[in-house]
């Protein structure tokens, strides 16, 4: 079973990978959503959503966009990266990226649009591996959920058929409506239905939704046996170790003892630092305190006093400032800076 890190806006970047990856890491990292009609013009800030390190071997470029066309172009810069392949974002339902025309907008345009951009996207894919070895051939992926809130199945289905008939060989339900908020569990039995669809086709299909540490992994197994892949976003920012843990847990054996030792106590302070550290390698200075805000959102609650390290760390001026109030929080709290997993 493979587990994957799922596309998160903010967090998807080198240095959240990095922390990942001091765990273990995970079979695949998608990226953030990159915009097609900004990566065509050179924006300012592209390079860095770009930049596949430290793993370049498992990443996935999420492209997002409203215009086919763009789609299209943009597919040819990300096909010739490094990485797995290009995954198509038509499950992003925040109503700025809906209401632009991206994101969960291309499962509800006229179906002929959607379809020539994904045969766009696909015929670019396809002329890569032409020319490329077995080994370095790209993977085309759509991120996608039930549609909206009138959807049928037989819509559904259709839609699925249509992405898998123009070269889609992956796709990764959430499967929830495009308002559905997370406090609504997910529908799974539609990514079973989707894994038994499409048997023996050679179309991979990946979960998405609520796993969140080893009882809601393997609920989530029970009702769909079958998928070929386990996606996490949210708690994996929060619990970068949890494809270790998922790793173990679908395994017979146990972890080695050295293995079990390492992970015995974990030093929330130490990686905080260093996580500030990478951010400020691999980011612009622009997006620090964005992004610092996003991760600190999530991983103070590992603390015991969650809500004052939130309302300390994200209230922060500036990394320096961010640095001393983490210091002050676990003098005040020094029982909060280790964890046992």
């Amino acid at each position: 079973m493979k587990l994957i890190c799922g596309p998160m806006a903010t967090i998807s970047h080198p240095a959240f990978r990095i922390l990942v990856e001091k765990f273990g890491g995970c079979d695949e990292y998608f990226t953030e959503m990159i915009n097609a009609g900004t990566l065509l013009t050179n924006g300012p800030f592209e390079k860095f959503y770009l930049n596949p390190a430290p793993v370049p071997e498992k990443i996935v470029w999420q492209l997002t966009g409203r215009l086919g066309e763009h789609m299209v172009n943009a597919a040819e810069v990300l096909v010739k990266l490094p990485g797995i392949g290009l995954d198509l974002n038509m499950g992003c339902s925040a109503p700025d990226i809906y209401r632009y025309g991206a994101g969960i907008a291309w499962m509800l345009k006229d179906i002929s649009e959607t379809r020539d951009m994904v045969k766009g996207v696909a015929g670019v894919v396809s002329e890569y591996n032409k020319n490329v070895s077995s080994e370095n051939k790209k993977r085309l992926s759509v991120k996608l959920r039930l549609g909206d809130e009138d959807f049928t199945d037989e819509g559904f289905f259709l839609f699925c058929d249509m992405l898998v008939d123009c070269g889609v060989n992956l796709l990764t339900l959430h499967p929830r409506t495009k308002k559905e908020k997370l406090a609504r569990p997910p529908r799974y039995r539609y990514c079973q239905t989707l894994k038994e669809r499409y048997k023996g086709s050679g179309v991979s299909v990946y979960l998405n939704g609520n796993v969140r540490d080893e009882n809601s992994y393997k609920n989530a197994l029970i009702a769909c046996p079958d998928v070929d892949g386990v996606m996490i976003s949210r708690a994996a920012v929060q619990k970068p170790w949890i494809f270790r843990q998922l790793k173990a847990c679908g395994q017979q054996e146990t972890l080695q003892k050295n293995d079990a030792d390492e992970l015995q106590n974990i030093d929330l302070k130490e990686l905080a630092i260093s996580y500030i550290h990478d951010i400020e390698i691999y980011q612009p200075p622009e997006f620090w305190h964005t992004r610092l805000q996003r991760f600190f959102a999530y991983f103070c609650d590992n603390f015991q006093f969650a809500h004052y390290a939130q309302t300390q760390f994200l209230n922060a001026k500036n990394n320096s400032d961010l640095l001393n109030r983490i210091d002050d929080f676990f003098q005040k709290c020094p029982d909060a800076r280790y964890i046992k997993i």
